[in-house]
């Protein structure tokens, strides 16, 4: 019991060196990954190509979503070491955008399944039922299903809490703000559903594909290939869903470094998936990595000669 109360009490924040290097260290990593992701946004945009086809259309906005959803991951992580308590209207502004791409990552994963699987089994009617007017009103169903999860209990905090408490500080975290038990156990139960759905697609998704398309067969491995790629993708995005188990179980196997074990878990949760999805599905693809490679190509042509043009400016003045 002593022990217990001792470990827990070691070390409840960290020193201002450590506090220093590990936010720096999130906020380079989130930059990092947000500049890779927004020249795969710029090579999108850039190229009709790109936004006339639905595949690609999902999978920018999966970017996009990663990116919003990284923004908000490490501003949180910053708050909570240089502020600590914020704003709790404020604090629910950011939860609700975390959590609506939190929950459009595994849905639009769903939706590039079914992608696939109709460009392989149903080649033929892909272009009539894959359209881009289509794809775009699938992203508008994904925020809708991103969306209604968390939209009851944001009625039910304004209807149950008193005025004074969303003008109080807190400490930013989804548990301290919708803290009703009620919240808790329909959190988990719509995440097993949501999760369950999207696997049961990925799985019927990727045996229909294995089955089917035997005149194409490097098509269908292709297919297969990127499916299981999906899936790769859902099991790092499951991280944010088992992260109170991990939680516990690192406590439990390492109760001395509780502090370290907790960035390292939201390195894993939050960092990681942001940065293999563009790695996985933008540098994968040949086509995008094509159009990627000539977009670097010219910044560095106009980069050498830039120097050029300022020295023939001084060789030739007004």
């Amino acid at each position: 019991m002593n022990f217990s109360s001792n470990v827990t009490t070691v070390r409840l924040r960290d020193t201002f060196a450590t506090a220093v290097t590990k936010n720096v260290l999130v906020v380079a990593l989130c930059i990092s990954i947000n500049y890779i992701n927004s020249t795969l946004v710029h090579t999108f945009f850039r190229n009709r190509i790109f936004t006339e086809n639905p595949r690609y259309i999902l999978f920018i906005h999966m970017v996009l979503n990663d990116m919003i959803q990284l923004t908000i991951a490490v501003l949180l992580h910053v708050i909570s070491y240089v502020l600590f308590t914020i704003n709790v209207s404020f604090c629910c502004f950011l939860l609700m955008i975390a959590i609506f791409t939190t929950l459009n990552t595994p849905l639009n994963l769903a939706s590039m399944a079914i992608e696939r699987y109709i460009a392989i089994c149903n080649p033929l009617r892909h272009a009539q039922i894959c359209t881009a007017r289509r794809t775009y009103a699938l992203i508008g169903l994904i925020w809708m299903f991103g969306t209604l999860p968390i939209l009851p209990d944001l009625f039910m905090l304004v209807a149950t809490e008193p005025v004074a408490f969303f003008h109080s500080r807190i400490f930013c975290s989804r548990d301290s703000v919708f803290r009703h038990p009620y919240m808790m156990e329909k959190k988990n139960v719509s995440h097993m559903l949501y999760l369950s759905f999207v696997w049961l697609t990925l799985v019927f998704t990727y045996f229909r594909i294995m089955f089917a398309a035997k005149a194409a067969k490097s098509d269908a491995k292709k297919a297969r290939n990127t499916i299981l790629l999906h899936g790769v993708q859902l099991l790092m995005c499951m991280f944010t869903y088992i992260d109170p188990l991990l939680a516990s179980f690192s406590m439990y196997i390492f109760p001395m470094f509780v502090l370290e074990m907790r960035f390292t878990r939201y390195l894993i949760v939050h960092i990681l998936p942001r940065l293999v999805s563009p790695i996985v599905y933008g540098l994968r693809d040949q086509t995008f990595c094509k159009y990627l490679k000539n977009y670097y190509l010219c910044c560095r042509c106009n980069m050498s000669k830039a120097p050029q043009n300022m020295t023939s400016l001084k060789t030739f003045p007004e």
